[in-house]
């Protein structure tokens, strides 16, 4: 538990060389100007992207919590990220460089890439998608993901990303929530040497989700699977068809209208459908790119998220287009077939800038300095790190080993919610391990109490952000009252990021956790309610409780406490079974690390549960208060 205390006089300043390179070297002027002018701030960083038509009005804040960014303005997030580069020199610079788990590359000009955007924009037209139609993406890490989001995009379509790894049950409940007509998908994709079985799960939660009309096939694995005549298509064979044209035209889109759907676990079962628009999001997300990776024209940018995160739709696919960006992507995992692929792949593309989790640094952590210590990782420049609070040790190591002290760690805080990096350091601030350092250019958070006030510094709190940003999700999908409850009631007027975190004497910001029933292992968001509802489904078990403990791995592990149906008795091989239920049911990535059953579980007068409690005592730390709790 000590390793997570901040030691917040230990500070890393940025070299005369990273400054001299850094496209803002006086971060305390620029964080001035735009405090004191929000909205002058974020006009002038949309001046620099092209609008159709501008906009009467920066900031529409008439319907609060309900903001439209750039009213009045027309765009569309693709005219600039791939229409616009077009006309310039750009259109011959790489977009995107991919290499498969088994050493396949393939690499895409931004001329390349807007071609087959446009074909496959032509194709979706022809299968019926029309502006406002919800269009699923379940698929490997291959190009055909960015092709599908961005053609989806162009032509005024929603898309709506499930990641790959999700479970029949997690992608039915998300396309029947956004109603899709079209599912894009793929044979399977490579992990760890293993065929991961995409179309297989897609045809299973296809069968309940009467609005699915087209499933569209990319070919990656070879390996045989079903395909329902009049309903299924291989994407190779409809992109040679006449109707897939290399020309199609850019939709013009209201600002504030949607440009994607993307689900996150709640405290409640049922995941939210957060919304983000086209000019808000596209603004936020170049602004931010540009200044915290600082990205210049030279580099090879390789985010190592998956696209169907957040981290994925803002800086793997969006925002390294939107700058005229070279991005990277690998498909398969860090350590297949040795714990040095990433490394290899770093000396080998000369990547200059790394953002990658916690997780992924920990794991790579395990396998000592060996591995990276036999490549040649002058090419970086920057690092990046996303998804949870990283602990100083791994931050530590993280600079040491593969930045080789170079390399300042941009540590961002942000969610699917914000869009964009809300608390982040540039290249030229200086480094606290485990701190995100300060709120972006024009943004303000605080830590408040249970009463809403603000708590001393050192002391930890609520997070709540303050200010509203270009990229803030506008609502959630066809529940608004939810996203005013969820995010806007606790502290009115103020967003509730749900995050535990402290403030040092410094103005740093260091945050801890989730406050609210939410899990991250390995990044993922996971809700404590959906896991216990699949483990009460099996028939052995009547009552569940989940918690997350720190893993030094995943940050957190899933542990399951369970009561048990009469009739049936504790044992080994039905603690197996349930994790193997839970896994069968949402996933491998929620596979629970122990389930213990129990003979009574800690509630409150109330019947709800104390899962604190719980944790608590798993970790042998003193339970607080339990005054409400019943005899």
């Amino acid at each position: 538990m000590n390793e997570n205390r901040p030691n917040t006089d230990e500070v890393y300043y940025p070299s005369q060389e990273v400054i001299a390179q850094a496209r803002v070297k006086d971060w305390d002027a620029l964080a001035k100007k735009a405090h004191a002018d929000l909205q002058g701030f974020w006009a002038a960083e949309a001046e620099e992207l092209e609008w159709y038509r501008k906009w009467n009005k920066v900031l529409d804040d008439s319907q609060k919590p309900f903001y439209k960014w750039f009213a009045g303005a027309q765009c569309n997030i693709i005219h600039n990220a791939l229409d616009r580069h077009q006309k310039t020199w750009r259109r011959n610079k790489l977009s995107l460089v991919w290499v498969g788990e088994k050493g396949d590359v393939r690499t895409y000009s931004y001329y390349a890439l807007n071609r087959d955007v446009c074909k496959f924009a032509n194709v979706l037209k022809a299968m019926g998608v029309r502006k406002g139609d919800r269009v699923t993406i379940y698929m490997p890490r291959v190009p055909e993901i960015v092709i599908a989001m961005l053609a989806a995009a162009k032509i005024g379509a929603i898309h709506n990303v499930v990641y790959g790894g999700f479970s029949v049950e997690a992608l039915q409940q998300r396309i029947e929530d956004s109603e899709s007509k079209v599912v894009v998908t793929a044979d399977g994709g490579f992990m760890n040497g293993k065929i991961v079985e995409l179309k297989k799960t897609v045809d299973d939660a296809v069968k309940r989700s009467p609005s699915v009309e087209t499933v569209i096939v990319v070919q990656r694995t070879a390996h045989e699977v079903r395909m329902e005549p009049g309903r299924d298509y291989w994407y190779h064979d409809l992109m040679k068809l006449p109707l897939a044209q290399a020309t199609c035209a850019t939709e013009v889109m209201d600002s504030h209208e949607p440009l994607f759907v993307l689900y996150t676990s709640g405290t409640t079962g049922k995941p939210k459908g957060l919304i983000h628009g086209h000019g808000g999001y596209m603004t936020g997300v170049y602004s931010t790119l540009k200044y915290v990776f600082d990205i210049k024209d030279e580099d090879r940018y390789w985010c190592a998220a998956d696209p169907g995160w957040i981290t994925g739709h803002s800086y793997i696919v969006y925002g390294p287009l939107l700058l005229g960006a070279t991005t990277f992507m690998y498909e398969g995992s860090p350590t297949y077939p040795y714990p040095n692929r990433w490394w290899n792949l770093v000396e080998k593309y000369g990547i200059s800038i790394l953002y990658t989790a916690p997780t992924a640094i920990r794991g790579l952590m395990r396998f000592g300095e060996s591995w990276p210590n036999r490549h040649d990782l002058s090419t970086l420049r920057l690092l990046g790190s996303v998804g949870e609070p990283i602990n100083p040790e791994a931050w530590k190591w993280y600079y040491r080993v593969i930045g080789k002290g170079r390399c300042p760690i941009m540590d961002t805080w942000w969610q699917t919610e914000t869009g964009m990096f809300m608390i982040t350091p540039t290249p030229v601030v200086p480094l606290k391990p485990g701190s995100g350092t300060r709120p972006f250019f024009g943004q303000q958070a605080e830590i408040l109490d249970e009463q809403g006030k603000p708590v001393a510094d050192g002391e930890e709190g609520f997070l709540v952000l303050t200010r509203p940003w270009p990229a803030m999700a506008m609502t959630i999908y066809r529940d608004p009252e939810r996203y005013v409850k969820q995010y806007w009631s606790q502290y009115p007027g103020k967003y509730m990021a749900g995050d535990s975190a402290k403030r040092d004497k410094d103005g740093y910001f260091w945050v801890i956790g989730r406050t609210d029933d939410v899990i991250k292992v390995s990044g993922y968001r996971l809700g404590t309610a959906e896991i216990e509802s699949v483990l009460v489904a099996h028939p052995a078990v009547a009552e569940a409780a989940v918690i997350g403990l720190p893993h030094e791995v995943k940050g957190n592990a899933i542990h399951c406490y369970c009561l048990l149906r009469g009739g049936h008795k504790p044992s080994p091989e039905l603690e197996q079974e349930l994790k193997d239920h839970v896994a069968k049911q949402l996933g491998p990535i929620v596979r629970p690390e122990k389930v213990t059953i129990v003979d009574s579980l800690p509630k409150t007068r109330s019947g709800k549960i104390m899962r604190r409690v719980l944790k608590a005592r798993a970790q042998g730390l003193p339970e607080g208060d339990v005054s409400t709790l019943e005899e």
